[in-house]
């Protein structure tokens, strides 16, 4: 090789890393890793969700499961895993099936009692199980005689100088909302309805996490006329009802959760809800997987679940493959001169 041909060698080079580090660079300035992941499409999620639940619902995390909620006293967790194992067509560990027959008998007989269920239904603090809530308690709270019960509690809690609870007051004003909307305009809102009365079992059963608490209580931080609510004015008497749109907002994402799973595995869904955004993204995932969303998320995790459903934007691909370009070019040049160094000293 020429010293001509060596010179042009490296002035393509020189010009080839100058290029794809100017792209880099171009790329960086557009922040493309400020908002890395974006939505896939809806075929494309459905398939990264399986794909991903496959990989991971195998026998030996069956058995791991089952083992320690058997240990941990779970009998809900164990008749949800041992119906799932069924569902997907895998056998169940021979060592367990004696305590799982055991299991199915107890649950069975609990619901004979028809007396704790009527209890169960008054209050829902009485529920023994989140299965009772779902069969006894949420029927009557989907009824505008749940939301004005919990109105009541609240007022005479106001009237008589006790704490308010605002989340209550607040998912029950979005429940009444949404009734009247959805009588004159034929379910519209049935939706709203019933993620409003999910909401409120799963708050007074203290089934909600840390983070979906304190969601709703800045959304439910409402002012409250409490003798427009004694005299049944209408609603826009009684709060601000833009302020309330956004509580109806989570209320909306959670029965859209429901409507696509049950009122049960929502209830159980909830446990992995932090805020508004992640009941947005569990409404997508429900509609995506439909009555398979509860095992998707519990085999998976809600991280893996939600990642699942994401992708790495073009931008972010872009900017990656012309950084990775770049720093190849610089190992090259440093690789010939190392070379040529190595050769010249002998």
């Amino acid at each position: 090789m020429t010293v001509l041909h060596k010179r042009l060698l490296l002035v393509a080079r020189v010009a080839l890393l100058c290029a794809t580090t100017g792209v880099g660079a171009w790329g960086l300035a557009r922040q493309p890793f400020a908002q890395p992941l974006v939505a896939r499409s809806a075929q494309s999620a459905a398939r990264g969700l399986e794909a991903a639940f496959h990989s991971t619902f195998t026998p030996g995390w069956l058995a791991r499961e089952l083992s320690a909620a058997l240990a941990a006293d779970q009998p809900e967790r164990v008749i949800w895993l041992t119906d799932l194992a069924l569902a997907e067509g895998m056998a169940l560990p021979a060592d367990q099936l004696p305590l799982i027959a055991k299991i199915r008998a107890e649950q069975a007989s609990m619901w004979r009692n028809v007396k704790e269920c009527g209890q169960c239904m008054w209050d829902i603090a009485s529920c023994r199980s989140i299965s009772a809530i779902a069969l006894c308690a949420i029927p009557v709270e989907l009824t505008p005689a749940g939301d004005l019960n919990a109105l009541r509690r609240q007022a005479v809690a106001a009237a008589t100088g006790q704490e308010i609870d605002r989340i209550e007051t607040g998912l029950a004003l979005v429940g009444l909302g949404a009734t009247a909307v959805v009588l004159f305009t034929g379910g519209s809102s049935a939706a709203v309805k019933i993620g409003a009365s999910t909401l409120r079992g799963a708050r007074r059963m203290d089934a909600l996490t840390p983070g979906m608490t304190r969601a709703l209580t800045e959304a439910a931080d409402l002012p409250i006329d409490w003798r427009a609510v004694l005299s049944g004015a209408p609603l826009s008497e009684i709060t601000d009802t833009a302020r309330l749109a956004r509580l109806g907002g989570m209320a909306g994402d959670l029965g859209k959760v429901a409507r696509e799973t049950s009122l049960a595995e929502t209830l159980v869904l909830l446990r992995h809800i932090d805020g508004a955004e992640d009941a947005a993204r569990m409404a997508r995932l429900a509609e995506l997987s439909g009555p398979r969303s509860l095992a998707r998320v519990e085999v998976l995790g809600k991280a893996r679940a939600f990642r699942a459903m994401t992708r790495l934007s073009d931008l972010a691909l872009a900017t990656l493959a012309t950084l990775y370009a770049a720093a190849l070019q610089v190992l090259l040049m440093l690789a010939g001169w190392v070379g040529r160094g190595l050769l010249r000293g002998r």
